[in-house]
């Protein structure tokens, strides 16, 4: 793997250490966000994470190496670069091998994180089942990633241009537990509802940190979803952000787009169509990702701790 991964001196001393690290992903600074605004959240992110006591491992891929943690410049490039490519787990070995920019998703994020040896990764929402699935077939990787990666994934939901019921029944054939984490409903991006439960509702990352930890002891393989919903003061209407995203939804089938492009158009959509504010519902939710998966990711330190002392 040292032919493939790079660390920067903070992340490779605190994985050396034993020290709490939280991943985060590219994706979200090269396609999900316009500048400046992308590079103001990539460093609160990463401040976020420090104030908790966690370590922050911004993970990108440059000059054919998968990097656990950037550095200012290498931000900067994320955010400006309209080159970069959108990396999850078919694209990885094409981007590393031909050594292109590539900006990873939350299945690329999760493979990085996995090979460094990362439990932990806050990111906004995860992909899923798209609407109309059944007939496009139209389904993330991500949703694969999480039954076969062992990370903890720490979002608000998935993404709710997606279809929600859908994603959470192939989420139940794989095995993935999703977690509510202080909520009973899953959460759906914008909005703190949805209309669907959560297999379980954990209030601590104490709680959520013996779980992982029980799962992966018992051989377990795939990671789960710790479903924390957007803070209340920030979330958006649920009836009014569905009426937006189905009239988001008609303009994408009437202009052709399909496949990686879908995600990011439909969010550029709805942005443009609710005036900004789910753009700032976005950043507001994935800082609270990034605060509660830094404090899980302590406590899961402290177990894997415990374990190695009574060992």
């Amino acid at each position: 793997m040292n032919r493939y991964l790079t660390f920067t001196d903070e992340v490779r001393q605190a994985l050396e250490n034993n020290q709490p690290v939280v991943a985060l992903e590219t994706t979200i600074i090269s396609h999900g966000m316009p500048y400046p605004q992308n590079i103001e959240t990539a460093r609160q992110l990463e401040q976020v994470v420090r104030d908790e006591g966690a370590v922050p491992a911004t993970i990108g891929i440059m000059n054919g190496k998968i990097k656990i943690g950037l550095d200012e410049r290498e931000l900067e490039e994320f955010a400006v670069n309209k080159a970069v490519e959108k990396v999850s787990r078919r694209d990885l070995p094409y981007v590393l091998a031909s050594g292109k920019m590539g900006a990873t998703t939350v299945a690329g994020t999760m493979i990085a994180a996995d090979l460094a040896g990362i439990r932990v990764f806050a990111t906004g929402g995860i992909g899923g089942v798209h609407r109309e699935g059944e007939i496009t077939w139209d389904v993330s990787a991500d949703l694969i990633e999480l039954a076969r990666t062992r990370v903890a994934v720490v979002c608000a939901g998935a993404k709710s241009i997606l279809d929600l019921g859908r994603t959470l029944e192939y989420l139940e054939t794989h095995g993935v537990p999703v977690v509510g984490y202080q909520t009973d409903e899953f959460p759906s991006f914008f909005s703190r509802k949805s209309g669907y439960g959560v297999d379980f509702r954990l209030n601590t990352p104490e709680e959520v940190a013996a779980v992982m930890d029980t799962k992966w002891k018992l051989g377990m393989e795939g990671g789960l979803i710790v479903a924390n919903p957007i803070p209340d003061e920030d979330a958006l209407d649920y009836e009014e952000i569905e009426a937006v995203i189905a009239r988001a939804l008609r303009e994408t089938k009437q202009n052709g787009i399909t496949g990686k492009r879908v995600t990011p158009y439909l969010l550029d959509k709805v942005k443009q169509m609710t005036g900004g504010k789910s753009l700032q519902a976005n950043i507001a939710l994935v800082k609270h990702n990034a605060r509660v998966a830094a404090k899980i990711a302590v406590a899961y330190q402290k177990v894997q701790g415990k374990s190695n002392l009574e060992s």
